[in-house]
């Protein structure tokens, strides 16, 4: 059986979170400094003053201590110490907080975001009254978590910079003079990854993966295929979807494009699939050479 049967994902989370426990160390000890025991006592504090100035201290502090996303790229200090109390806070510092932000008073984006933390702790801490619950082996599910949504993201960019490399390394090996796009295209509210661009003509190229092999979201993924696929040759492009999935029930035969790419594989195998990539796009170079006239 070919099937992945270890999480993958689970594995390289766990490694980048354990990562991060440096950083709540490091917040630890500022709460320390501040006269705080622990986490606990701090989300407690009855002075709301005393409260908003750590907050305040720690998002203007500086330190040589990373925070990590969710492929171990280090976010930027003021980044990461907004995402790092919003997540032991139990929130989302992007989805939700961050629409919250302009309407919190301050003068500053450091101030707004210190006043709705400030009010987040004082909503958050009678929900988890345990000290316990404020502790690395509590947060550091939080932070799984969080990163989790961040990895799903970041591993999509990181295939449609892999499929734009596989491209120009063919073009440059078979001497076809074609245009790749740095960036993606939305066409009609569809997103392509990819545009491979000629003189009169362009191949559109999204690329889908799925890492999970059932559920309700797999009809919503052979749904999003099959519109990608109609929206660009409806307005005069062909299409050459990438589909990257270990199990994927969707009818090749009723894909209408003339070429696609399946690759029966878990995305995370990325050293796995960046050879395989290779040869299915060089199986196609005469399609792009077509173009290219």
């Amino acid at each position: 059986m070919d099937y992945v049967i270890e999480n993958l994902r689970l594995v390289e989370l766990v490694a980048i979170v354990n990562e991060n426990k440096d950083y709540y160390d490091d917040f630890l000890s500022f709460l320390q400094n501040k006269g705080y025991v622990n986490i606990h006592a701090f989300v407690n504090e009855s002075s709301d003053d005393k409260a908003l100035g750590t907050i305040m201290a720690y998002l203007n502090r500086r330190s040589a201590i990373k925070l990590y996303d969710g492929i171990l790229r280090p976010y930027t200090e003021g980044k990461g110490r907004w995402y790092f109390l919003a997540w032991i806070l139990r929130d989302a510092p992007v989805q939700r907080l961050g629409p919250l932000v302009s309407h919190v008073q301050g003068a500053s984006a450091v101030e707004r975001r210190a006043g709705l933390l400030n009010e987040i702790r004082k909503f958050t801490c009678p929900l988890f009254p345990e000290e316990a619950q404020w502790e690395w082996p509590a947060l550091s599910e939080i932070f799984i978590s969080r990163l989790e949504g961040s990895r799903r993201a970041l591993k999509g960019t990181l295939f449609e910079a892999i499929v734009r490399r596989v491209l120009r390394e063919l073009f440059d090996k078979y001497d076809v003079e074609l245009g790749v796009s740095d960036k993606e295209l939305r066409l009609h509210e569809e997103t392509y990854d990819v545009q491979v661009s000629g003189p009169s003509k362009s191949i559109l190229i999204p690329v889908k993966t799925r890492e999970t092999m059932g559920g309700g979201h797999a009809l919503l993924f052979t749904r999003d295929i099959h519109k990608a696929i109609s929206v660009a040759e409806s307005n005069g492009f062909t299409c050459i979807p990438v589909v990257i999935a270990e199990s994927w029930g969707g009818d090749l035969d009723a894909l209408q494009c003339e070429n696609f790419i399946y690759l029966k594989a878990n995305p995370n195998q990325v050293k796995r699939i960046e050879p395989m990539l290779y040869r299915e796009f060089e199986a196609l170079i005469d399609v792009f050479r077509r173009i290219g006239r």
